[in-house]
């Protein structure tokens, strides 16, 4: 599974003129691994699957969907910004029709930017291979509004991207550029030596792993000269950079400040910190999921999603620069009514 938080890459806020109104005037599309993905890997012969309890154990149906999640995942609570229903997996075959207006979901668990990253897990949907199955669906929406319209969607859209905890390679932000991309908002990669997962392996007493976290630390300020090489070249403000290790060191250092009593044991689990093996219905489960960070050995509740969400939203320059999200969608939508 994914042991990274958010990479996200938003476009800007783009009327879509006579697209139905019944539906967001914003597309929203998922790309990258296990953190994102809601239900892809459900329909592959594959390990890794969130399809079973306890998983989505506080949805309101408490029904398994492919989240690894107790329940809503960052994608969900972006679209309830957008003020949009979420998106459906793109293997889904309720994606048809209406429905491909609101956008699609290409994410699969176990996947990285390398295509030899989760072949543990045999079948995943690799990086690649969304990138293919997001030009799929645009020929798709095409024969339903045809092309100009799918065109206007597509560069109107929001796009969120998953991915380099898996791996330490980020080589696909210029595919997104060229695929229309226009604001782009990336994410470090966060404290990976700090999951339940490791500290089960690494850890006496719920210390970070050290090694993990220096590769983390080596990664992220090289990551952030990238993003200003690539200012540079296409103008300053269309990668925004995302300091995940801060947000989350935020949770570790003092759990208690922001409503959580752990930060290193796991929800559901077994083991050391509750982080060995796979949560399933003979796992160790707490009663209060709000109480902790971490859902199972990798993944956050949906609490710790909803505050991550909330610094992308209206976090200062020292957890997203140059601007948050809030102000992003702002700045787009005045440009866009300066045009008409």
């Amino acid at each position: 599974m994914a042991s990274s938080w958010l990479i996200l890459a938003l476009l800007p806020a783009l009327c879509l003129g006579t697209l139905p109104s019944s539906h967001a005037a914003r597309a929203f599309f998922v790309f990258g691994d296990s953190l994102v993905d809601n239900g892809n890997n459900n329909y592959l012969v594959t390990a890794a699957r969130a399809d079973s309890p306890p998983y989505g154990i506080d949805t309101p149906d408490h029904r398994a969907t492919g989240r690894f999640s107790n329940g809503k995942n960052v994608p969900d609570i972006i679209s309830e910004h957008l003020g949009a229903e979420p998106v459906l997996p793109y293997l889904s075959p309720e994606l048809d029709g209406d429905k491909m207006l609101v956008g699609a979901n290409f994410a699969s668990a176990g996947v990285g930017i390398l295509n030899d990253t989760g072949i543990q897990f045999a079948n995943v949907i690799h990086i690649s291979k969304q990138l293919l199955y997001f030009q799929q669906y645009q020929k798709r929406l095409s024969s339903l509004i045809g092309a100009e319209q799918t065109a206007r969607l597509v560069h109107g859209s929001l796009v969120l991207i998953t991915l380099g905890g898996n791996d330490f390679v980020n080589n696909y932000y210029l595919r997104l550029y060229d695929l229309g991309a226009r604001r782009v908002l990336v994410q470090g990669v966060g404290p990976i030596g700090c999951v339940p997962a490791e500290l089960a392996l690494h850890s006496l007493d719920g210390s970070c792993d050290r090694e993990l976290q220096r590769a983390a630390e080596m990664y992220n300020p090289r990551l952030m000269a990238l993003l200003e090489e690539l200012n540079a070249r296409y103008g300053g403000g269309v990668f925004v950079g995302v300091n995940m290790q801060r947000i989350h060191n935020d949770f570790i250092e003092d759990p208690k400040a922001y409503g959580f009593e752990t930060a290193t044991q796991a929800c559901c689990g077994q083991g050391r910190f509750n982080g060995m093996g796979l949560c399933t219905m003979v796992s160790n489960l707490c009663a209060d999921r709000d109480t902790y960070v971490f859902w199972d050995a990798f993944h956050p509740t949906e609490r710790a999603n909803r505050l991550i969400v909330q610094q992308f939203m209206s976090g200062s320059t020292d957890y997203i620069a140059p601007m948050n999200l809030s102000t992003v969608l702002a700045v787009d939508l005045h440009k866009e009514q300066m045009r008409t």
